[in-house]
């Protein structure tokens, strides 16, 4: 007999960097000069802005920061290990890592073996110190569940949902941050290492639009304003929610203990253009996690592809596959937090569902 939870989380790269570079995204985007001076004027920015920059530039915030989603991240893991599963399986986005020019897949299931991760690949890209102070070479082991990964696959384009699947990662590149990042802050003390579940990642195509015209990543307003060579959009917001309900079609009746995960925060200030990349779309987040709170998934699915693009959302479409997972199965929501900030880049939503 199969049984299903789900878990929402963050995998903010950052939080795996040292408090003073916490806020490296909004330092980076207070020097891109198309941005008016006043609004980069702290003097302009909200109490919440102003009392986590503090004097400091946010070093004494980071460290509350980092202490919050590390709460919130040991109710999951221990939720995790109150359930023991037999698996995780994760839905993340692949930010211009392992898909790139070659192909961008809307939906892809990773049904790989054992791989070796390197937690710091980011953060060494960022020139970000880790907080562990480890070599940035780093690396664990996720545990794979191949077989599980492609009867997923089978069933889901069975159902009639059309899914890419992958059995070897690119080479020469660092696995994909949303997933790595997943298993590392699950087991966060252990810097991954002792992690005792096998995870199977499924790749959402979140960038859309900017995952090759952006590299899945930050662009300044000048090229922005220059005119950008936009991509094919990723999957819409309903898409994801009915490729969430094939997958828990397909965990239900696996005979698994299945743990459904969306790894990802919500609207991100470096995608938030209207904001100019000085912070995250906190309205736009509070009234679908208002809606979360109250089951209205009608509201979650009146989402479009413009909406979510337009405020900063892109990543939210893991969440969006996870809620369709619950939706499908009737699991309530058990727990959750949701930990707002305007300096760190993105507001971080958790939840455990039962």
């Amino acid at each position: 007999m199969a049984d299903v939870m789900g878990v929402g989380l963050t995998h903010y790269p950052l939080l795996a960097g040292a408090d003073t570079h916490m806020a490296a995204l909004l330092k980076s985007a207070l020097k891109d000069p198309d941005i008016p001076e006043e609004l980069k004027d702290r003097a302009s920015w909200s109490e919440l802005g102003r009392e986590e920059w503090g004097d400091d530039g946010g070093v004494q915030a980071a460290a509350a920061h980092r202490a919050r989603l590390l709460d919130d991240l040991k109710v999951c893991r221990e939720a995790i290990d109150d359930f023991e599963p037999d698996v995780l399986l994760v839905w993340g986005d692949d930010q211009y890592e392992n898909f790139r020019e070659e192909v961008i897949p809307s939906f892809c299931v990773l049904a790989y073996g054992d791989t070796v991760v390197e937690p710091f690949g980011v953060l060494d890209m960022l020139k970000v110190p880790n907080v562990w102070g480890l070599p940035n070479d780093t690396t664990f082991t996720m545990q794979g569940a191949p077989g599980f990964a492609k009867q997923v696959a089978s069933d889901v384009l069975n159902d009639g949902i059309d899914v890419a699947y992958s059995y070897e990662q690119r080479k020469g590149i660092h696995f994909p941050h949303a997933f790595g990042n997943t298993q590392l802050f699950l087991d966060y003390d252990n810097v991954g290492t002792e992690f005792p579940y096998p995870v199977v990642p499924i790749a959402v195509n979140c960038y859309g639009e900017h995952v090759i015209a952006r590299k899945g990543g930050i662009a300044r307003f000048a090229e922005i304003n220059a005119g950008e060579d936009l991509d094919p959009p990723g999957p819409s917001p309903r898409r994801c929610f009915e490729l969430g309900r094939a997958v828990a079609r397909s965990v239900a009746a696996s005979g698994k203990r299945v743990a459904l995960v969306a790894s990802s925060s919500w609207s991100h200030a470096f995608l938030y253009d209207e904001g100019w990349h000085l912070r995250p779309d906190t309205e736009a987040d509070q009234r679908l996690y208002d809606a979360m709170l109250a089951g209205d998934y009608d509201t979650w699915n009146a989402r479009t592809s413009k909406e979510i693009v337009h405020s900063g959302q892109h990543e939210m479409l893991n969440w969006f596959c996870l809620l369709g997972a619950m939706d499908e199965l009737g699991l309530e929501l058990q727990w959750s937090d949701w930990v707002v900030t305007e300096i760190f880049n993105s507001n971080k939503a958790f939840a455990v569902f039962r």
